[in-house]
């Protein structure tokens, strides 16, 4: 159910955003705060493990609203084949390796500029991936992205190490 402007009662994304979510086009949710108050700043829902496919579009996505993107920062565990750098629309961005794990990347712009955007699995249901979508810009939201993932049924509590 939608009302007048478009946005589902469900509390995830407007019903024309929901449709758009085919495999192919980037899926991109940003916080529309000034305050960036909060664990993250968007998602990101990759339709694959591929940072040679995927990030280009989520560099191009992120360039038209936030200026030029300098470094994205993942868990190259999470990912296949990642090299140093990609070169995307003739702009260097460096790719930097960090143990954040599988459901955040960090998005660098300028000098000092970071974004934390959760990482939708690229095997997640629709209806669960915009729910963790519109979970993870929520104002002043404080859950971690496994946090979210886990609270959609699209992740699990990783298993409890014995001391």
């Amino acid at each position: 159910m939608s009302d007048e402007s478009g946005t589902s009662h469900h509390g995830l994304l407007p019903e024309r955003l929901r449709q758009a979510a085919k495999p192919g086009t980037v899926l991109l949710r940003l916080a529309t705060t000034r305050s960036r108050e909060g664990a993250l700043d968007g998602a990101w829902w990759p339709r694959s493990r591929d940072v040679g496919a995927e990030l280009p579009g989520l560099v191009r996505a992120l360039t038209e609203h936030l200026g030029p993107v300098v470094s994205v920062g993942l868990d190259a565990d999470a990912w296949d084949e990642v090299p140093p750098s990609l070169v995307i629309d003739g702009r260097p961005v460096h790719i930097d390796r960090y143990p954040v794990g599988d459901d955040t990347v960090i998005v660098t712009r300028g000098d000092r500029d970071h974004f934390s955007l959760l990482v939708v699995p690229p095997q997640a249901a629709q209806e669960a991936a915009l729910a963790a979508m519109a979970r993870a810009v929520e104002a002043g939201g404080t859950a971690s992205a496994r946090q979210i993932l886990v609270s959609t049924g699209i992740g699990s509590e990783p298993p409890i190490e014995a001391t």
